[in-house]
This record gives structure tokens, C-alpha cells and sequence, in this order.
């Protein structure tokens, strides 16, 4: 009897095991700085991240709307343990020491994965490439502001359910002076000023760390489309290793987090 019982609750606790929900994604969310509605796209894109990526978001607001502010996670050892991916959605130009820089582009060369959008790409500009070789593409600024077409031009997981082009509303287009070797294209718009095509969403490999990459995303209306909210979802669980080749969220291909490496 004591046997049978002992044999039932093994079988219990392994069913009950089995049936256990993956692990959230666990992503941390670093923003503010100088030129955009940082307080606004906050409440648009973690509760996104949180439904469509099935992720739990720590979010890491600082620096006003300055772009000289040292953000504090930074500066402490192995600052991106215990995380999936770490959402870069800052701007804070003015920041030109290079040591600091190599603080956080460290953490992403031994295996944190990153998303970096928009302003990120104009950040820490300490007279190295580091920060741009980590994010895939050099932007040197931006034109007017209007209404483009994004034009895809490969086949990859984060695109699925995109239509081929879409309108991207009343936006920054940012010049891409040059997209690193360690980078993919994957869509593209027109450049008004420049009257050339211009990468807007790429895919990079930074040391052992997968990066998604768009310069999309200045204003709120842009954000809260359904493409954009998908695109950058797509993107994050793909650089985290949840996204199945369909596009679909997935547990099984996550990598371990960075707290076990």
C-alpha cells in the first residue's frame, strides 16, 4: 500500500511538472532621454510585450529628457544577469566615454540578447564604433518627418503576417550611413532627402548575442500600429531564441538566460 501510494504521488508530481507553463520571457525594458514621449511609448509597448511575447518586463526609466544621463543599471558588474533580452529604447547622445560604453556593449558581446529601436541608434557616441558595430547600422540623424513605405526584402520569422509593403504613418526616417558586415537587411524605405533606399529593420550578430534592430518608432501613432506592435514583439522573442521558423512564439528554442552563462 505505502509503495502504491509513493508510486502515485510521483506520477502526480510529474504530470502536474509537465503541465507546467514555460518560464516568462524575461525582458528588461531600458528608456528615457532627450526628444520623444519615452512616459508614452512606455504604456504602449510593455503591456504589447507583456500580451503578444508572453514576456515579464522590468523597466528601467531614467535620465528625464536629457542626453547626457548615465543610466545607473549600467555601471553595476554583469548588469543584464537574470535577463532573456534586454529592450534598448534610449536616447542619450551626449554620453562619450568609452569605458562606460564598454560596460554595456560587454554584457551583449558574451550572450545577452538585445532589441534596439529608433534613438537607441543615435546613442553613446564616444568616439568608437563600439556602440554602432553592437547595433548593427550607423546612423548619422534623420530628414523631415513624413509618411513612408516599408518595403520588405527578405524572408524571415519577425516579418511574418507583414504585407510585402505597409505605410508607416508620419515618422523619422533615419539615414544609414552603413550597415555592418555582422548585419541583415530586412526591410527598407525611400528616403526623401537622400533619394535612396534606406534599412529600417535589420537582424545582427553581436559577439554571441543575436540583435534585432529598427529605426522606426518616433512617435506614439506609429508605435501603436498593429505592425509595428507585432514587428517589435516578432523581434524580441527572435532575439531571445522564442520564435518559431512560423513566426509563432515558442519555448523550446529559448536559450538559457544570462544569469546561467
Amino acid at each position: 500500500m505505502i509503495v502504491r501510494s509513493l508510486v502515485a504521488f510521483l506520477a502526480i508530481g510529474v504530470a502536474a511538472q509537465a503541465a507546467e507553463p514555460p518560464r516568462p520571457l524575461q525582458v528588461l525594458y531600458i528608456t528615457g532621454g532627450c526628444c520623444h514621449d519615452y512616459e508614452g511609448q512606455k504604456k504602449i509597448l510593455v503591456p504589447a510585450l507583456e500580451t503578444r511575447a508572453g514576456a515579464k518586463v522590468t523597466v528601467i526609466h531614467e535620465g528625464g529628457s536629457s542626453s547626457d544621463h548615465r543610466v545607473s543599471v549600467y555601471s553595476q558588474p554583469e548588469w543584464s544577469k537574470g535577463y532573456d533580452v534586454v529592450f534598448h529604447n534610449e536616447c542619450f547622445a551626449k554620453i562619450n566615454d568609452p569605458d562606460f560604453l564598454k560596460g554595456i556593449v560587454a554584457e551583449h558581446e558574451k550572450g545577452t540578447p538585445a532589441v534596439v529601436m529608433h534613438c537607441a541608434m543615435h546613442c553613446y557616441r564616444a568616439g568608437t564604433d563600439d556602440w554602432f558595430k553592437f547595433c548593427g547600422v550607423t546612423s548619422p540623424g534623420h530628414g523631415k518627418h513624413y509618411e513612408y513605405t516599408a518595403r520588405t526584402i527578405a524572408e524571415h520569422p519577425v516579418l511574418r503576417g507583414l504585407p510585402r509593403e505597409w505605410k508607416v504613418p508620419k515618422d523619422e526616417l533615419y539615414y544609414i550611413d552603413k550597415l555592418w558586415p555582422t548585419a541583415t537587411p530586412l526591410v527598407e524605405a525611400r528616403s526623401e532627402e537622400r533619394q535612396a533606399m534606406q534599412t529600417v529593420v535589420w537582424t545582427n550578430q553581436y559577439g554571441k548575442a543575436r540583435v534585432f534592430g529598427t529605426t522606426i518608432g518616433h512617435y506614439n501613432h506609429t508605435i501603436e500600429t498593429p505592425e509595428f506592435l507585432g514587428l517589435v514583439s516578432r523581434g524580441t522573442l527572435w532575439a531571445a531564441g522564442r520564435l518559431g521558423d512560423d513566426g509563432e512564439p515558442t519555448a523550446a528554442a529559448r536559450p538559457e538566460p544570462a544569469a546561467a552563462r
